[in-house]
């Protein structure tokens, strides 16, 4: 490409939270511009947005389907060639289906919709147009978690028996909802969150890096789901354990009351030669363990022979520089904006440029809310997981 991929964005105003994440990430390797938004539902919250990102006020628009509308209308070297949605799941489909009948490729926060057959209907139009959707699976983009799966895919710990991920949070241990915050309010809403709180907003991060790392798919879960904040509506609180494909057996622990806790992600995959843990809390460390050998520290680093290229691929600075998540969400970024700047220039993406969270992976994390919610309200203990 010769020139920046122009993006725009449907939500993320100044109201917003992840919305400034977004744009960070977009804009951290120089190969994205953001060139024009529908930046919130309140009319004066989105021009106030836009011309604090200094857009146009021509490429300020209101609404969604103004801007999609308005922007396939100009020349093809001054329209957006993508578009970011980072409004709340239940606003996730509609905006995506209309950009793709425009044309516009989309980045979309998780979890991808608010249902399954959202999801599905969305997987299929995808195959319809062959545009690209990019699902931003964040913790699949640090470098360690790369490593971590190109040594599971390598068979270097053997074959794989056990996996433990959790991802305990503190943030919603009081009834926040009711005290005025606006995050805790629409994730406690089933009308606005889903089938599920906890498992779809922190949930289906720590299935997705479970399938990621392994490369398995899960096919039967076994599943609790609480509500321990008393007057909440919506579960704060679950636990799964689970099947894969493989043969593996895993447990899976998701929790938005561990008081005191912050976002500490944590993965711990065992095979028959040895096992690798991984923190979100410290991302640039891989400890692996080997069963008969001394456990080894592998760190991230550019200039760190012994990675394996798709971690290389996404290490921005030389070893002992930390990096956290902010570079790896722009990775996810990166790697999609290679792959589409490929796809325009009508090259092919390398296998590392393709490494970035799809439309299927949304379909299964949407599955995967949906099975555990299933689980969690039969009688038998175990459930086959149901696409």
């Amino acid at each position: 490409m010769n020139r920046k991929l122009k993006m725009g964005m449907v939500g993320g105003g100044q109201d917003a939270f992840i919305g400034a994440i977004h744009r960070l990430a977009a804009n951290m390797d120089g190969l994205i511009e953001l060139s024009c938004g529908a930046l919130s539902i309140k009319p004066e919250t989105a021009i106030a947005s836009g011309k604090a990102l200094f857009l146009p006020e021509s490429r300020i628009y209101l609404t969604y389907e103004e801007m999609f509308k308005a922007e396939a209308a100009l020349p093809a070297n001054e329209r957006m060639d993508f578009v970011t949605i980072v409004t709340p799941n239940f606003a996730h489909f509609a905006p995506a289906m209309m950009a793709l009948d425009y044309g516009f490729n989309v980045v979309i926060e998780k979890p991808i919709t608010f249902s399954l057959e959202e999801a599905k209907l969305l997987e299929q139009k995808i195959k319809e147009t062959g545009l690209i959707l990019c699902l931003t699976h964040t913790y699949s983009g640090y470098p360690m978690v790369k490593q971590a799966k190109a040594m599971v895919r390598e068979g270097k710990l053997g074959k794989i028996r056990k996996v433990w991920v959790e991802y305990p949070q503190g943030w919603l241990s009081k009834l926040s909802e009711r005290e005025g915050n606006a995050q805790a309010a629409w994730r406690t809403d089933p009308t606005k969150a889903g089938k599920s709180s906890v498992m779809g907003d922190i949930g289906t991060h720590a299935a997705h890096l479970a399938e990621y790392i392994t490369g398995s798919k899960i096919t039967d879960v076994c599943a609790e789901l609480n509500t321990l904040v008393e007057g909440r509506v919506m579960d704060d609180d679950g636990a799964v354990m689970l099947k894969f494909d493989n043969g593996s057996k895993g447990v899976l622990m998701a929790s938005q009351v561990a008081a005191g806790e912050e976002n500490a992600l944590r993965i711990r995959v065992y095979g028959e030669k040895g096992g690798i843990e991984w923190l979100q809390h410290d991302p640039n460390t891989l400890i692996v363990r080997w069963l008969d050998e001394p456990a080894q520290i592998l760190r991230a680093g550019s200039n760190y022979a012994h990675l394996s290229s798709f971690a290389t691929h996404n290490c921005r600075t030389p070893g002992g520089h930390p990096e956290g998540y902010l570079e790896a969400f722009a990775n996810i970024y990166r790697n999609f904006a290679l792959t589409l700047g490929c796809k325009l220039d009508g090259k092919e993406p390398t296998p590392e440029m393709l490494d970035f969270p799809s439309v299927e992976d949304g379909l299964r994390g949407m599955a995967f809310i949906d099975n555990v919610v299933v689980s969690a309200h039969s009688d038998q203990k175990w459930t086959p997981y149901v696409l």
